[in-house]
């Protein structure tokens, strides 16, 4: 028997104080090379960080399991000391950025209502003949 593990999106948002934008954005071209690698062995995937006027910031990424990785990356050396200096940049934060951002809440997915049309489209065309 397997088992499917459902994919979890996570969205967040974080504020950048305006006089630190350049160099936050420096800080990120590119980020360390262990740091990467520590997101990686997380579980997270398919991570992005959009940033808007006023220095508002917006991250995104999928992981299988969102609690095991934040437990790994809180336990990680490496992303200690990367969020220990990231931490500076951030408005109002209390706490390590990876861990205190602000969670969005996800309202719409395409591939999610596409999947539940074409579910009910079946039942439905038996059910009007």
């Amino acid at each position: 028997m397997t088992s499917t593990t459902a994919t979890t999106r996570v969205c967040f948002e974080l504020r950048i104080k305006p006089e630190l934008l350049d160099e936050y954005i420096a800080r990120h071209s590119p980020v360390w090379p262990e740091m990467l690698a520590e997101i990686a062995a997380a579980g997270r995937r398919n991570y992005s960080l959009f940033l808007a006027d006023g220095g508002r910031l917006i991250g995104y990424y999928e992981t299988d399991d969102d609690q095991a990785a934040q437990a790994y990356l809180a336990a990680s050396p490496i992303a200690a000391r990367w969020e220990a200096e990231m931490g500076r940049f951030f408005v109002g934060l209390d706490g390590r950025p990876d861990q205190a951002a602000t969670p969005l809440t996800e309202i719409f997915h395409l591939d999610d209502q596409l999947t539940a049309v074409a579910a009910r489209a079946p039942h439905e065309e038996s059910t009007t003949s």
